[in-house]
């Protein structure tokens, strides 16, 4: 199953219709029916897999089973965040520091 194959298949399955995702990500009408070697130029392989909370390597097909499994389980809202700050221009090395400082705060509190 090649890329475009499985976006078409994540789209069918999350109920998101393909124009959806055409006109939310910025693209054209029938632009992933459009493409004849079922294959997305990076950024837009990014932007698809990034929309539809997968891996890139799930949509290459990749990624083993196992990974593309535990990713599916992360909880929505972690997802979201990590998606709110991304789109916000936070530093993911800011993001670190964060997380470092409440694991350090509830070490402290005996958590």
């Amino acid at each position: 199953m090649n890329s475009v194959d499985k976006v078409k298949e994540l789209c069918k399955e999350k109920k998101i219709a393909i124009s959806r995702l055409e006109k939310d990500l910025g693209f054209s009408n029938g632009y992933i029916r459009g493409l004849r070697e079922g294959k997305f130029p990076s950024d837009r392989l990014k932007a698809i897999a990034e929309y539809l909370g997968v891996s890139i390597g799930y949509l290459l097909d990749t990624e083993d089973q196992t990974s593309q499994i535990l990713y599916e389980e992360l909880d929505g809202v972690y997802l979201s965040l990590a998606r709110e700050a991304q789109q916000s221009g936070i530093d993911p090395d800011d993001v670190r520091v964060i997380i470092e400082t409440i694991k350090s705060i509830k070490r402290a509190r005996g958590e």
